[in-house]
């Protein structure tokens, strides 16, 4: 059975769209954060391994001039970055 082929139109914009759910994914829990003044259950490390793919797939969209990987890209890591402001601005001391 062939595969169907699609048109680069309809691929740019399944691109598109993908590439806004999922960096609008990060939206709530960066005002959910900043909202209760505490990002404790997030966790650091996932965190910045997570931040440290997303810049590695910018460098990519760079490379290839895909504006739909550069802006996704950049979003996110502004995203995760706010999110790993709001861990370290509201940190609270464990309790002894």
């Amino acid at each position: 059975m062939p595969v169907p082929v699609l048109s680069p139109d309809l691929v740019e914009l399944v691109g598109g769209i993908a590439a806004v759910l999922t960096t609008l994914s990060f939206l709530p829990q960066v005002l959910k954060a900043w909202r209760s003044r505490s990002a404790r259950d997030v966790s650091l490390l996932m965190l910045l391994l997570f931040l440290a793919g997303v810049l590695l797939w910018l460098c990519y969209g760079l490379a290839l001039d895909s504006l739909p990987l550069i802006l996704a890209n950049a979003v996110t890591a502004v995203l995760i970055l706010a999110i790993l402001a709001a861990k370290l601005r509201f940190r609270t001391p464990d309790p002894v």
